[in-house]
C-alpha cells in the first residue's frame, strides 16, 4: 500500500496510469448512448474533484472506481453516502 494512502487495496504497480484510462475511453462503448454528453462529463469529474473521497485524483474511495471512467456512463451515479454530487449533472443529462 502506498504510504499515506487510505484505498484499502492499493500498491503502486496496480495504480492506473493516464494512458491506460485513455485507452478505455477510446473503446467504441464510450462513443454510444450508453454515454453522458461531453458537458456533463466534464461537470461529473469537477464535482469528483472537489469530493473528499476522491483518492489521488483518479479513484473514489466510496466505491473504488476509477472516476474517469465511471463518470461518463450515463447508468452510474455518484455513491457518496448523503446525496450524490452528480444530481444536477444528472437533471441536466435528461434535458
Amino acid at each position: 500500500m502506498t504510504k499515506g494512502s487510505s484505498c484499502k487495496a492499493c500498491r503502486d504497480e496496480y495504480r492506473v496510469t493516464d494512458e491506460q484510462i485513455a485507452r478505455i475511453l477510446a473503446a467504441p462503448m464510450f462513443a454510444s448512448e450508453h454515454c453522458v454528453p461531453e458537458q456533463v462529463y466534464q461537470e461529473r469529474l469537477e464535482a469528483c474533484r472537489a469530493c473528499p473521497k476522491l483518492e489521488g485524483g483518479i479513484t473514489c474511495r466510496v466505491c473504488g472506481c476509477i472516476i474517469p471512467v465511471v463518470a461518463k456512463l450515463k447508468e452510474r451515479s455518484c455513491p457518496l453516502p448523503g446525496g450524490s454530487r452528480w444530481q444536477a449533472q444528472a437533471v441536466h443529462a435528461e434535458s
